[in-house]
């Protein structure tokens, strides 16, 4: 393989720890706090979780623990879409194992959580943690979606685990992911084994989210990325002054990627899906919002702008969200009529007689490619993938639509020109910033420490990340208490509730303060590229939105 001078130069990059995990393991004690009960629907999560509901929260200390010194064998498992820091995650954690005794060892299983199940492994060593440090990508060991949910794959899950006799197996994912981790430590336990089961807190989106886990990783790398493209994006804007950008961001149940991204570089617009959503607003009011002040900066002369949108929000908008259901139910109830019609033209006259008046209207509002988007772009359960919906060029579309026929009339005299973007897999896989390359590798490490100290049903959780890293708290969260009920497949799941935007928290309300005048003002930042090198104040800080959050907790 290849590597670049920035690849290599971070293979030197020593994570900073918290001072608790710098202390002699056997020094590292576990401080445990009053039981903890569900996000809610205490009594239903508490009867599914008979052996792990209720487990206190736990922080680690200074003070006595001798178990920390036994071998340990453990399985680590990357699981759901990539995020940067997640081999840090596993350095983390083997250097732990190793620190805690020599023989321990740690197993990477092949392609997430499928590798559980099939018993596809490998021994992790000193030479292959080695050559991730501090990169990014999943590429050490390999993701997967899978789902542990049948009896069968639970069975083989133990079966693997007694092979190889686990001590523990680590769940590095997203909300999905640690619901995973809490069902598989509930069935150990019922089943009569000892393994452990411990979650890290993985998703770009920044939807996996607690009082007591104050960031998903991945989530700082990414959102910086997403805003040097955006801030050169912004700045060709103001020097072209000829191009409106609609950039879509990734996010499709949580708006946090663009709000954290809309403070980082004061676009003209950003529009946050939840607000949307409490505000009930139509299609045509998000299309007269960009309309107003695509007028208002053509009178000054400004025929040119950057708006950021989230990727979910057309599930946001009450008429579209409608017509997506409507067309879910319709295409499950008749799919082989639907499957025997062969032209896009004979799909579009057969819905005319399915779908109600008002989703008719809608549909036919889209210019054909969404159209089409919507019809043939569906999951394997037959659902509308709403993430390959191109928003950003649907509201291109009805703008322009809209413009012209303003032009018309005489109510607007500008030019409009629209380019449309879509950031997503530009920051899943880059090279984690110092705050995640820290944070990943002490979220490995506090994972060994609730391993050796016999816990199990917790995520990892490291805190007061606005501080230095000397000074970040460290401890665990029992996954239940961030757990609800929640209606999937027609049916009541226990999930890990999704943190979405507060639309009362200060990281909104600061960004709500200045949008007024974003709108009509060229007010650009721009964040620049990730910086590994230089002084603390550039490279190690965290994100806008951590730091107001922080702030407002603090007051």
């Amino acid at each position: 393989m290849e590597f670049s001078n920035l690849h290599k130069a971070r293979y030197g990059y020593q994570p900073k720890l918290p001072a608790i995990l710098k202390e002699a393991v056997a020094d590292v004690a576990v401080e445990t706090g009053e039981e903890t009960k569900a996000a809610a629907d205490h009594d239903e999560l508490r009867a599914l979780f008979k052996h792990s509901y209720g487990k206190p929260l736990v922080r680690f200390v200074k003070g006595r623990n001798e178990k920390t010194a036994r071998a340990l064998n453990v399985g680590v498992i990357l699981s759901g879409g990539q995020a940067p820091g997640g081999h840090n995650v596993i350095a983390g954690l083997f250097d732990g194992l190793k620190k805690g005794n020599p023989s321990s060892r740690l197993y990477g299983f092949w392609g997430g959580p499928s590798g559980l199940i099939a018993g596809k492994y490998f021994d992790i060593d000193a030479d292959l943690v080695d050559r991730y440090r501090n990169t990014g990508g999943f590429d050490m060991i390999g993701s997967g979606r899978t789902k542990i949910e049948t009896p069968e794959q639970f069975a083989a899950s133990l079966k693997t685990a007694k092979k190889l006799s686990l001590n523990a197996v680590v769940i590095i994912g997203g909300d999905d992911s640690n619901t995973n981790a809490a069902l598989l430590t509930e069935y150990f336990i019922e089943n009569g084994s000892d393994v452990q089961v411990i979650g890290c807190p993985k998703t770009i989106d920044g939807d996996l989210k607690h009082e007591h886990i104050e960031a998903s990783f991945g989530f700082d790398t990414a959102v910086k990325t997403y805003s040097e493209l955006i801030g050169n994006i912004a700045r060709d804007a103001n020097s072209a002054k000829k191009y409106w950008h609609f950039i879509k961001l990734m996010g499709r149940a949580a708006s946090h990627i663009a709000l954290e991204a809309a403070l980082q570089t004061q676009p003209n617009i950003c529009f946050i899906s939840e607000e949307v959503e409490d505000l009930g607003l139509s299609l045509s009011q998000v299309v007269d919002q960009i309309c107003n002040a695509v007028i208002k900066r053509a009178e000054n002369g400004e025929n040119f702008g950057v708006i950021l949108i989230p990727e979910g929000l057309v599930e946001f908008i009450p008429e579209i969200k409608t017509l997506i259901s409507e067309l879910n139910e319709i295409m499950a109830r008749f799919k082989s009529e639907f499957d025997e019609i062969k032209s896009f033209q004979g799909h579009c006259a057969w819905l005319e007689k399915k779908l109600s008046r008002p989703s008719l209207v809608i549909f036919e509002s889209f210019p054909e490619e969404i159209a089409r988007q919507l019809l043939l772009g569906r999951d394997p359960h037959g659902n509308v993938q709403v993430s390959r919906i191109e928003t950003e060029k649907l509201l291109m579309h009805l703008v322009e639509k809209r413009l012209a026929g303003m032009k018309v009339s005489k109510a607007y005299h500008g030019e409009f020109a629209a380019i449309g973007h879509f950031f997503g897999y530009e920051g899943r896989s880059a090279f984690p910033s110092n705050f995640d390359a820290d944070y990943c590798y002490s979220l490995g490490f506090s994972a060994f420490f609730l391993i050796a100290s016999g816990l199990t049903g917790y995520i990892s959780s490291v805190r007061n990340l606005v501080a230095p890293a000397s000074d970040w708290v460290v401890g665990g969260v029992p996954i239940t208490m961030l757990m609800n009920m929640e209606q999937r497949k027609g049916e009541k799941k226990p999930v890990i509730r999704k943190a979405l935007v507060d639309l009362n928290g200060a990281p909104f309300k600061a960004f709500a303060a200045l949008r007024d005048e974003l709108a009509l003002k060229t007010r650009f930042k721009y964040p620049g590229p990730v910086q590994y090198f230089g002084p603390p104040e550039i490279c190690d800080i965290t994100t806008i939105t951590l730091q107001l959050e922080r702030q407002a907790s603090l007051h």
